[in-house]
């Protein structure tokens, strides 16, 4: 038997990565004792300075009870860093092969009650489970980065998961201060990501075709639909917007235009000339500002929107 969500004390993030960092700040922030596995001590400069720059934002949007950075063991000890866990949230490379190895290894080392999650946004769970001798406790728990602030985690089972280990993993997150969504089915690329990867499919086309820059797209996006998406969905933004009708008079007005050549459901071929023009053009709205500055204000202003939306 699972303990109550409510009773977790102690969890292990795997990866010292963005992802993995963003975890365990976000897990520390929310009380938690954390174990992080990193592949390489070498690695823990740059996993300490996700965490110390997640603990910014973390900290004006409200810490814990009991919170603090000094609840954290780091360790390149796997069997040290599951020993006696409550729940494990893997954020390994996106290899098939790496996440494969690591479920085998996992499966026979955390206990046999804690839920194994995955951060994983792509690789299904059926693959990644497929030499994990304990799967019906390996679940996907996809993220949206940065993990620390925002509150989605999508969540969906393989083909041996138990039904049980889904149910735990949505109270458990739901309990920890995150916004689960628990997929209807295992699908590619889950829901978020899809719906993102088609934004980022049309911008690719746009920009090949000299119709517009990237910073054209991004200007359009964030002084547009981006503002109200923070408040509505896609579905409900265009519900309202119909007036009276609703989503009726939306599809009745505009469904015959949703086959216009605009919609382009390949993506385009990622040409030298393409990749240039992206890079180029990214670059030019970085302009000298660093990755840690840039990500710092994204932080900053993200901030200011979960506040603003939970007033």
């Amino acid at each position: 038997m699972r303990p109550s969500p409510r009773e977790i004390h102690t969890v292990t993030s795997i990866g010292a990565g963005p992802i993995g960092g963003g975890w365990a700040a976000f897990f520390l922030s929310r009380g938690y004792q954390v174990r992080a596995y990193l592949h390489s001590m070498d690695e823990e400069p740059i996993f300490r300075a996700v965490i110390d720059t997640a603990w910014q934002s973390l900290a004006e949007i409200g810490l814990a009870v009991g919170a603090s950075r000094d609840n954290l063991l780091i360790t390149d000890d796997l069997e040290q860093a599951v020993a006696g866990t409550q729940f494990v949230q893997e954020s390994a490379p996106e290899r098939l092969a790496i996440k494969q190895a690591l479920y085998a290894r996992l499966g026979a080392l955390v206990p046999a009650d804690v839920v194994i999650a995955s951060s994983t946004s792509g690789l299904p769970m059926t693959d990644i489970q497929a030499d994990c001798p304990t799967p019906q406790r390996t679940i996907v728990g996809h993220p949206f980065n940065p993990p620390y602030l925002l509150p989605l985690v999508e969540i969906v089972g393989g083909a041996a998961t138990d039904e049980t280990a889904l149910d735990w993993a949505v109270a458990f997150y739901a309990h920890a201060g995150k916004e689960p969504l628990r997929l209807k089915k295992e699908i590619p690329g889950f829901i978020a990501t899809r719906l993102q990867e088609a934004l980022w499919r049309e911008a690719l086309h746009m920009v090949a075709n000299g119709e517009a820059s990237p910073e054209d797209i991004d200007r359009a996006l964030r002084f547009g639909p981006a503002p109200r998406m923070a408040i509505q969905g896609q579905c409900m933004a265009f519900h309202v917007a119909c007036g009276e009708g609703g989503m009726a008079t939306n599809l009745d007005q505009f469904g015959p235009a949703l086959k216009l050549p605009w919609t382009r459901l390949d993506a385009p071929e990622l040409t030298k000339s393409l990749r240039d023009a992206m890079v180029d053009g990214c670059n030019e709205m970085a302009g000298d500002r660093s990755f840690a500055d840039m990500a710092a204000e994204r932080d900053r202003r993200i901030v200011k929107i979960i506040k603003a939306c939970t007033d």
